[in-house]
């Protein structure tokens, strides 16, 4: 009976981590991909959100706003380099093309949660509501990940970068 009950716990544990690893919401046609907010320290204001964004449909779309009760407001952004410099900006919208995959990710478009009002620790989950101009609003949870670099198939991986 022990080894029933210890197969049915550890069984139980795979499925959940596994249910969580993959993280995924769907609004629409738009599918939402391991969505993930950056720890901040004691002091810190902001913070980066990052996701996949997939349209399975043959209209496209765009994410319009997103909104969470950690922090005053959140915008849109964009990073780019220009001599050698950092550029965030504030972007209206985030296009998604019909039929694309669209990743917020750390050197690209991604979200800015401003004037948070408490520290994001990694390993808590944060709701976000996004709001699409055609699919319309979706919370999703956003899980807090550490600062480190990311990992394999997490957004901002990338081999081409020098490190």
């Amino acid at each position: 009976m022990k080894k029933v009950l210890s197969f049915l716990l550890v069984t139980s544990l795979f499925i959940a981590s596994s249910a969580h690893a993959s993280n995924e919401t769907k609004v629409g046609a738009l599918k939402i991909e391991n969505p993930q907010a950056r720890s901040t320290v004691p002091a810190q204001k902001m913070s980066g959100g990052f996701m996949k964004i997939e349209n399975d449909s043959n209209a496209a779309d765009k994410l319009i706003s997103a909104s969470s009760s950690v922090s005053k407001s959140m915008e849109l952004h964009t990073m780019s380099m220009d001599n050698n410099v950092m550029r965030m900006r504030e972007v209206k919208s985030i296009d998604l093309p019909a039929k694309s995959k669209v990743e917020l990710r750390p050197g690209g478009l991604h979200l800015m949660f401003i004037d948070l009002n408490k520290q994001l620790k990694a390993g808590e989950i944060i709701p976000v509501k996004l709001k699409f101009e055609k699919a319309g609003e979706v919370e999703v949870k956003f899980q807090v990940m550490g600062n480190k670099p990311p990992d394999h198939g997490q957004p901002g991986h990338d081999h081409k970068k020098d490190h």
